[in-house]
């Protein structure tokens, strides 16, 4: 799978199938992967293979995941947003499905709300937000916080051993950058401990500030002029409340009234092709029932 460059990080990202793109924003929080498809119910669907049947899909390791680098500044909805943007330019593709699932979904959100000539429909599955994401999210940063106060900055590169922040907080939300990278491993070592400390401490509180759902702001969410489907979760990192709140404000979306222990692989293929067929048609979310194509066996 290929690398790009893009405003100085190095990018892994798959571009294949034909048809209108589809930008696919993996979920697993900051394990966001290639890998990513590969569990639960996107694994069954073999989400890459079967989507790229029906659109172009781009998909990426985001920045600060798997093989893609990443830079130390405060991290925001925005920078991640900019850099799918920059794949996007990258690969000469000017308008997208965005697909955002998980911690996804704030990016899709925010790259709608910057870009929202580029974005052709969002399909917005599974968003995180509420109380015990925010609690969960913040115990990470506060985590590595600590470890980087007492043990010092060569101490979290020593523990960056390939696994990712979330599944070990102690060693940043840069951890696979420092695993990954030589380079960046040598400048981050060597850059200011109080400085890198209130970056941290800013890129937590930009990105998890409150219970809300993550990503743009509800005045921002009620701007947002674009075709959506909303799939809602309903577990401590992806609360029901949170797709109830894209409900609320977004003005032009589509909900599915439908409990995550019943949405499987197939009907979620279906929703997925069901909202490309309705948005070609008339730019509007389809009225349900929606439906779509039988998914295709795999070879």
């Amino acid at each position: 799978m290929p690398f790009a460059t893009l405003d100085g990080i190095r990018t892994h990202y798959v571009k294949q199938g034909a048809g209108p793109s589809l930008l696919m924003m993996a979920p697993r929080g900051f394990e966001s992967t290639l890998q990513s498809w590969e569990h639960g119910k996107w694994k069954e669907m073999d989400a890459i293979e079967a989507l790229s049947r029906h659109f172009t899909i781009v998909a990426y390791d985001r920045r600060e995941a798997g093989l893609s680098g990443g830079r130390v500044e405060v991290l925001t909805w925005k920078v991640f947003a900019q850099h799918a943007k920059l794949l996007l330019e990258h690969l000469d593709i000017e308008k997208a499905f965005v697909l955002g699932v998980c911690m996804g979904v704030g990016v899709a959100t925010q790259f709608a709300r910057i870009y929202p000539e580029a974005c052709t429909g969002l399909i917005l599955a599974q968003p995180v937000g509420g109380h015990r994401w925010q609690v969960r999210t913040h115990a990470f940063f506060n985590r590595h916080l600590e470890f980087v106060c007492e043990h010092g900055l060569a101490a979290v590169h020593e523990r960056a051993r390939g696994k990712n922040f979330m599944r070990d907080p102690e060693t940043g939300p840069w951890a696979s950058a420092l695993f990954n990278d030589p380079v960046f491993a040598e400048r981050f070592v060597t850059q200011d401990l109080d400085a890198y400390v209130e970056t941290v401490v800013a890129s937590r509180d930009a990105l998890f500030p409150d219970t809300f759902v993550s990503g743009p702001r509800p005045e921002e969410l009620m701007a947002l002029d674009i075709a959506s489907s909303i799939w809602p979760g309903d577990d401590a990192s992806h609360s029901t409340s949170s797709a109830q709140q894209l409900r609320e404000l977004l003005p032009r979306m589509e909900y599915w009234d439908l409990h995550p222990s019943q949405q499987t692989h197939q009907n979620m293929f279906e929703r997925i092709l069901g909202f490309k067929k309705a948005v070609e048609a008339t730019g509007l979310p389809p009225s349900p029932p929606m439906p779509g194509p039988e998914m295709p066996p795999k070879v």
